[in-house]
C-alpha cells in the first residue's frame, strides 16, 4: 500500500514538472538550472475597445504560464480618452490576472478631456485634468509612483511615464522625472539596465510606418534623453508602446530598432486586433531572450526570438 502510495506521488510530482516546462518558453533554465525572469509586455491594450474576448484569452494564457515573474503593460490601457467607465473596464480587466501587473501610463490615459468636439476629436485637458487622472491611473494600478524602479536578478528595471501636464506632446516626460531619471541612472550605473516608456526612440522605426519619428511619436524631450543615453552605457534596452508595431510589419525586428547603434527598442503591437501578439523577456544572467506569442493560433514564433547581451560594466 505504501509502495503504492510513493508511486503515485512521484507521478504527480513528474507530471507537474512536465506542465511546468510545456507552459512556458523553450530554453526556461539558463546554466546551473536556474530559472530567469520571464517578463511579459503588453502594449496598449485599449480598454475595453475591440476583441474584447480575445484580450481575456491571453490573459487566460498568461496566467497558465507558472514562470513568469512580471506583466508589464506599455500605456495606453484606456480606449481613448481615460474616462471613469474606461478605468472600470480596466480595472475589471487586469483584475483577471494573476501575475504581478505594472503599468506605465500612455497618452490616452491622461492627455485627453472627457469631452470630445462635436465632430468627434478629441481635446487635450487642461494641466488640472491631466493632473487627476495620472492620479487615477496611479491609484489604479497600486502604484508605489508614476516613476520607478525594481531590481531583477542583475538587472535594474526602470518604468518611466508620460507625465507633462504642461505640454500637449504625447509622449513627453516632465523635467521633474527627467532629472529623478538622471539622478536615478547616476545613482546605480554598475547594472545592466532596461527602460519601459510608451513612447518609442527616435529613428527605430522606417517611414514605412505611419507617423515614425514625428514630434508626437518618439520619447520626448528627445535631446535631453539622447544626452542622457550616451552618457548611461548601462541602458541597453528600451521597451515601448504607442507605435502599434505587429509582428506582420518589416521594423518588427530590424537593425534600424538599434538606437544610436547600441540602445535596442523593443516595439510591442497594441492589443485591438484578432491576432495578438505578445513579447516576452528573458532574463538570463548573461543574456536576454526576446520571445514572441501568437496568441491566435497558441504558438510561439521562433523566427522572431532576439538574443541580446548586456554590457559588461
Amino acid at each position: 500500500m505504501q509502495r503504492a502510495k510513493r508511486f503515485f506521488l512521484s507521478c504527480v510530482v513528474l507530471l507537474g514538472l512536465a506542465g511546468f516546462l510545456l507552459g512556458a518558453p523553450a530554453d526556461l533554465l539558463a546554466a546551473g538550472g536556474q530559472v530567469p525572469y520571464h517578463i511579459v509586455l503588453l502594449g496598449d491594450p485599449h480598454l475595453p475597445g475591440k476583441f474584447l474576448a480575445e484580450k481575456e484569452a491571453v490573459l487566460r494564457t498568461i496566467n497558465a504560464w507558472p514562470d513568469v515573474a512580471l506583466v508589464v503593460a506599455l500605456g495606453d490601457i484606456s480606449e481613448g480618452l481615460g474616462t471613469e467607465p474606461e478605468y472600470a473596464a480596466a480595472r475589471q480587466y487586469f483584475d483577471k490576472l494573476v501575475k504581478p501587473l505594472v503599468a506605465i501610463p500612455g497618452n490616452h490615459d491622461f492627455i485627453y478631456s472627457d469631452i470630445r468636439m462635436i465632430d468627434g476629436k478629441s481635446i487635450k485637458g487642461s494641466p488640472d485634468e491631466k493632473q487627476k487622472k495620472l492620479a487615477k491611473f496611479q491609484k489604479t494600478f497600486g502604484l508605489p509612483a508614476l516613476y520607478h524602479t525594481k531590481l531583477a536578478g542583475n538587472y535594474k528595471l526602470i518604468f518611466l511615464a508620460t507625465d507633462d501636464t504642461q505640454s500637449d506632446q504625447l509622449t513627453r516626460m516632465s523635467q521633474k522625472q527627467l532629472d529623478w531619471l538622471r539622478s536615478e541612472l547616476k545613482r546605480d550605473n554598475k547594472k545592466p539596465t532596461i527602460i519601459f516608456f510608451h513612447g518609442p526612440l527616435f529613428g527605430t522605426l522606417s517611414e514605412s510606418k505611419k507617423n515614425a519619428n514625428r514630434i508626437n511619436f518618439i520619447a520626448q524631450p528627445q535631446k535631453e534623453l539622447s544626452d542622457l543615453l550616451q552618457k548611461n552605457p548601462q541602458v541597453f534596452l528600451w521597451v515601448c508602446g504607442h507605435m502599434h508595431v505587429p509582428a506582420t510589419n518589416k521594423d518588427f525586428r530590424s537593425e534600424i530598432n538599434f538606437y544610436e547603434n547600441r540602445v535596442y527598442t523593443l516595439h510591442n503591437s497594441d492589443m485591438n486586433r484578432e491576432t495578438i501578439w505578445t513579447n516576452s523577456l528573458v532574463l538570463f544572467p548573461d543574456k536576454v531572450v526576446i520571445k514572441t506569442y501568437n496568441h491566435r493560433l497558441g504558438t510561439w514564433s521562433p523566427e522572431l526570438e532576439k538574443t541580446l547581451v548586456p554590457p559588461r560594466l
